[in-house]
């Protein structure tokens, strides 16, 4: 089935974690990613790597917390993997995953590596959360 999806590249991943200040240490000092965005409140750290962000959400944060245990043997450690999609069409692209038998979430803005954006999560057949992640707001498409 070929739908309105076209993936560009990925957008962001993100990992939870046991221990901040070490991820911090290791993507920082060791991959040399930068840390872009900080949100104490809910617990997530933004790092850029390259065009791309790599977010670590501790397991004890407001974020963490929702995905149950530790990383571990009775827990996951990736909460989700975004796919920048272009272009983005989110009407079509909800109808579209409600006709392949999915149930996509609503579309709401979210911060990605380009900005802030339109998004949709969805998640795939073995639970995986997938986020369909669109242009940041004020941004022209390109065949317009």
């Amino acid at each position: 089935m070929t739908g309105p999806i076209r993936p560009r590249e990925i957008d962001h991943l993100v990992l939870r974690v046991r221990d901040l200040e070490a991820m911090l240490a290791f993507y920082v000092d060791v991959l040399g990613c930068a840390v872009e965005r900080r949100r104490d409140d809910i617990g997530l750290v933004q790092l850029r790597a390259g065009r791309s962000l790599i977010d670590l959400v501790p397991v004890d944060g407001k974020l963490g917390r929702a995905g149950g245990a530790a990383p571990g043997t009775d827990g996951r450690n990736l909460d989700h993997l975004c796919l920048r999609v272009d272009p983005f069409d989110g009407e079509a692209i909800l109808a579209f995953l409600r006709d392949s038998g999915a149930l996509p979430g609503e579309i709401a803005a979210r911060y990605g590596a380009e900005g802030e954006g339109p998004s949709i999560y969805v998640a795939d057949p073995e639970g995986n959360t997938v986020e369909l992640k669109g242009p940041p707001a004020g941004t022209t498409p390109p065949d317009a």
